[in-house]
């Protein structure tokens, strides 16, 4: 269907090319790294991604590493001395894909990137945007409105899979020797299901994380704090220092804390997040103060006390 030059193009996403100064051609498409400004004319993304954009990429970087040790401290066995070398090389792959894909996204060779602002949540969903002008043809105006929010985390998982796949097998075979012949690739295995998973998650809720990934992490980390303290039986300060593992964990989790709150409070105004950070080790002192009110095994005994 044609779309005369000299009307407004239909849709939020259709638009003109714009060549030599010049308006041309029909509606349609803007080509990849473009986006329709608002007189309907494709125009080229050249801002800096805002600070809320990286810290959405951090959080998409960050799930396949953090998988990655999960599975890793889960399957290398408890007095296995390969897990650590297996977190560093896990560290290495996910370290190692986010400067590769840094570098050959534009512009090629440089550690940043150009981007179109994210407006509203739609822009991530545009194949749901596509109109119909006539109401019986489609004007096709599918695209990546967010460039390159969407694609490069995409990007991101295909070359961690592929360092994985170059890295891990060799020091796993050759460290993992306490392990049996299935259990030691087993870590791996586990990547090969999650990988896929976490792909569908941004290619079908990318939008939807982008707006709430700061509440996921700090719930997230919340509960799986309070979980391993609880399995860990941590009551109190002295059992909390008792073991190095311990304060690894709690300050992982307290990064996170951090992480989510700056994500919230939203943007470059890092001077009003500031005193919220105090509010991180809020959890864990709550936490030791009313576990001892909560132990199980007192609940049990008053009640079997009782008249």
């Amino acid at each position: 269907m044609d779309v005369s030059v000299t009307s407004r193009c239909p849709g939020l996403y259709c638009g003109r090319l714009l060549v030599n100064g010049s308006v041309e051609g029909e509606c349609g498409v803007c080509p990849r790294g473009e986006r329709a400004n608002h007189e309907k004319v494709c125009e080229r993304c050249d801002e800096s991604p805002e600070l809320y954009d990286w810290l959405y990429l951090g959080f998409m970087a960050m799930l396949p590493l953090v998988l990655h040790w999960f599975f890793i401290e889960r399957y290398s066995g408890k007095k296995s001395s390969s897990a650590l070398l297996q977190h560093v090389t896990a560290a290495l792959e996910c370290s190692v894909s986010a400067l590769v894909t840094l570098l050959l996204t534009e512009p090629l060779g440089l550690l940043s990137i150009r981007s179109c602002r994210v407006q509203m949540l739609s822009d991530w969903y545009t194949m749901l945007y596509n109109p119909s002008p006539d109401y019986v043809h489609t004007l096709h105006c599918t695209q990546e409105a967010v460039y390159p929010l969407y694609t490069i985390v995409l990007i991101y998982y295909a070359f961690c899979l592929v360092m994985m796949m170059m890295l891990r097998p060799l020091l796993v075979k050759k460290i993992a020797c306490g392990l049996g012949k299935s259990d030691r690739f087993r870590s791996i295995y586990a990547a090969l299901y999650f990988f896929p998973i976490l792909a569908v998650l941004q290619a079908v809720g990318g939008g939807l994380l982008y707006y709430a990934f700061p509440y996921i992490i700090l719930v997230l980390s919340l509960v799986t704090l309070a979980v391993y303290m609880s399995v860990s039986k941590i009551q109190s300060f002295k059992t909390l220092v008792a073991k190095k593992k311990r304060l690894v964990v709690l300050f992982s989790h307290w990064l996170l804390h951090a992480y989510a709150i700056i994500s919230i409070s939203l943007l470059d105004k890092l001077e009003v997040a500031l005193p919220l950070l105090a509010l991180v080790p809020g959890p864990t002192l709550f936490y030791i103060a009313t576990a001892k009110f909560t132990e199980p095994s007192r609940i049990l005994s008053e009640g079997s006390s009782g008249p």
